[in-house]
């Protein structure tokens, strides 16, 4: 579940930053935004609270850090990923493709969502569905619909996303990807 070192009996596990915003983000996934706590993580990762706070000086340093982690993993990683791609209709498709995959692997999207109104995730989510829905707009653009379209195809597709993610949160092994049909309906004129 967590972090899996063996050690010797009696040593402790040394955690890095990274290793305290991995754990932060499965519990976040597994149990929204309260299961990021600083001693129940700590414990259930075999290590101490004075561990975590080598690393962050509180809870809200902690959760800003995992979101950020988040919001680099789970958007700019992934445009970075799309842009490898050759043509518009392409990028999209690995857009839909990699995003809808990485959903069904966890809710940490849907934790955010329902937390949006805290202080330390409202602005990461604001700039990340910004960003999101920028980079949409320039995809459907490139297809060559002008920008109030492409617009609102974007928020289209975005709402797509979101959607798929709360299903699949909320009835696992109910729904599949729809990731052809979903460009298709998008490109069509």
């Amino acid at each position: 579940m967590f972090l899996n070192r063996t050690v010797a009996y009696g040593s402790v596990v040394r955690r890095n930053r990274d290793d305290w915003t991995e754990i932060a983000l499965r519990a976040l996934a597994e149990g929204g935004l309260g299961a990021v706590a600083i001693e129940p993580l700590a414990a259930r990762a075999g290590a101490t609270k004075g561990s975590v706070y080598h690393h962050f000086p509180n809870r809200e340093a902690l959760l800003k850090a995992t979101v950020e982690r988040w919001e680099r993993e789970h958007t700019e990683k992934v445009i970075e990923l799309v842009e490898a791609e050759k043509t518009p209709h392409d990028k999209l498709r690995t857009l839909f493709g990699t995003v809808l995959d990485q959903t069904r692997k966890g809710s940490v999207e849907m934790a955010l969502q329902a937390g949006a109104e805290n202080e330390v995730i409202a602005p990461v989510l604001r700039r990340v569905t910004e960003r999101r829905l920028g980079y949409l707009t320039e995809l459907f653009e490139q297809l060559g619909f002008d920008h109030e379209h492409a617009t609102k195809r974007a928020l289209i597709a975005f709402s797509l996303y979101l959607g798929q993610a709360q299903m699949w949160a909320t009835l696992p092994g109910l729904v599949e990807p729809v990731v052809d049909e979903a460009v298709q309906v998008l490109t069509a004129r």
